[in-house]
């Protein structure tokens, strides 16, 4: 089946891998880009109007839970892509802590066929660092490479053992993919639900110390400086967690960082309801943690922003916050979080929050994707910078609704998604 003609027309085109912010039309034909230039004739198949919105390359999210295999009460590989496409992003990068996990190429090839049979957005596994996710058998990684992993990590438990996290760095640095990991040193985080500090304190939670993000952080460093590897810190949510990977890019260790929306935008003031929508892992933290967060997005010490999708049923969610799992959905709604704390309040400019959303997290993964160079892959994303709307939960497009943002007005949103050169969410769709 050919794929058809686009021609996207009159929008503000930003592509920030080539340097370019300008008002001009794309042309899409045969599933790639063909050319970026103000003025295209072609008879088209389809033409979108995109005068007043943004056109920019396919939005890619490299934090996801999609949870299939083995909870897909929650979401599967079909419904989470649907609500990446509605969030704008193209292509995702999906987390290894499934049911059994991601630890082998067989799991790999899986996730690809559920992707392809989905037909939605492109979908990136990670693979697991160690067996079974246990912390003490490096998982077959080589296979994994094999089958297309594009990195490697055992999310929502950080590689606690030195010598095993050592030896796995040493292994990740033969294939230059990243090795990212959830730091958290479990010994200091014990069964801690929430940010430790007063706020805990007063609301009688156990809470889990900044230090614990900030001891694995340092250790790893250390062993990233020492092998070579890369290194990818996921999810960092304090001052200290930034400042530790400022100074090592400035010695030159290959470590990069990424953010999500509610760190950026949340205290830990937020669990004074109780509400477990707010129960994060890493949890959210104070005002100077997110003051700190925002300064190293805008100096680039934070390479990437990701939504770390975590969908978990009503009947989990439910629970008493102590016992509540930590995460929460966040495909659909990233976007405009992104917009209302940093664009609105001109901490970024469009060109530096796209390039935060495609190019810089493509290559983290090793993907060529994130750019509209002519014969690059046809994943673009319109977005309307203007484009206000009110979130209700209930109508997003994944299976579950575990989302603190009910009722939150924001100030944009996608209004078009092409993958592989075909519209997957917007006009006609």
């Amino acid at each position: 089946m050919s794929t058809p003609t686009i021609l996207i027309k009159s929008g503000r085109v930003i592509d920030p891998a080539n340097g370019v912010d300008r008002t001009a039309d794309v042309l899409v034909a045969g599933g790639k880009v063909r050319q970026v230039a103000p003025g295209i004739r072609v008879d088209a198949d389809e033409v979108i109007d995109a005068a007043e919105k943004i056109v920019c390359p396919g939005l890619l999210d490299i934090h996801v839970h999609l949870r299939e295999p083995g909870h897909e009460e929650e979401e599967t590989i079909a419904t989470g892509t649907a609500a990446a496409l509605a969030g704008g992003f193209t292509s995702v990068a999906c987390m290894p802590n499934t049911h059994p996990p991601l630890d082998d190429a067989t799991a790999i090839e899986f996730v690809y066929r559920q992707a392809e049979r989905a037909g939605h957005c492109n979908v990136f596994p990670i693979g697991t660092i160690t067996k079974a996710r246990a912390g003490r058998e490096l998982a077959e990684m080589g296979q994994m490479v094999r089958a297309g992993a594009v990195g490697f990590s055992d999310d929502g438990d950080g590689v606690a053992d030195t010598g095993v996290c050592y030896r796995a760095m040493q292994y990740v640095s033969m294939f230059d993919l990243p090795l990212i990991q959830h730091c958290q040193d479990a010994g200091l985080a014990g069964k801690g639900v929430m940010n430790a500090g007063t706020v805990a304190t007063r609301l009688g939670l156990p809470g889990m110390p900044a230090m614990a993000e900030e001891l694995m952080i340092q250790r790893d460093l250390v062993l990233a400086a020492d092998t070579g590897a890369r290194y990818h810190v996921a999810h960092v949510s304090t001052a200290g967690g930034v400042e530790l990977v400022r100074q090592a890019k400035a010695r030159g260790v290959r470590v990069t960082a990424e953010a999500c929306p509610h760190h950026l935008l949340l205290t830990d003031e937020a669990c004074s309801g109780y509400d477990p929508n707010y129960k994060m892992n890493p949890p959210l933290r104070s005002a100077r943690d997110v003051e700190a967060l925002i300064a190293g997005v805008v100096d680039g010490t934070i390479d990437c922003l990701v939504s770390d999708h975590a969908p978990h049923s009503a009947e989990e969610k439910e629970l008493e916050f102590l016992y509540a799992p930590f995460g929460i959905i966040g495909l659909e709604t990233a976007l405009g979080l992104y917009v209302q704390t940093l664009i609105q309040p001109g901490h970024l400019d469009w060109p530096a929050l796209v390039a935060l959303l495609t190019h810089r997290p493509a290559a983290i993964i090793g993907r060529d994707k994130g750019t509209l160079s002519p014969g690059a892959d046809g994943d673009v994303t319109v977005i309307d910078p203007d484009g206000r709307w009110r979130v209700r939960v209930d109508a997003l497009w994944g299976k579950s609704r575990n989302c603190p943002y009910d009722g939150m007005e924001l100030p944009a949103r996608a209004a078009c998604a092409i993958v592989g050169g075909a519209v997957k969410f917007g006009p006609k769709v």
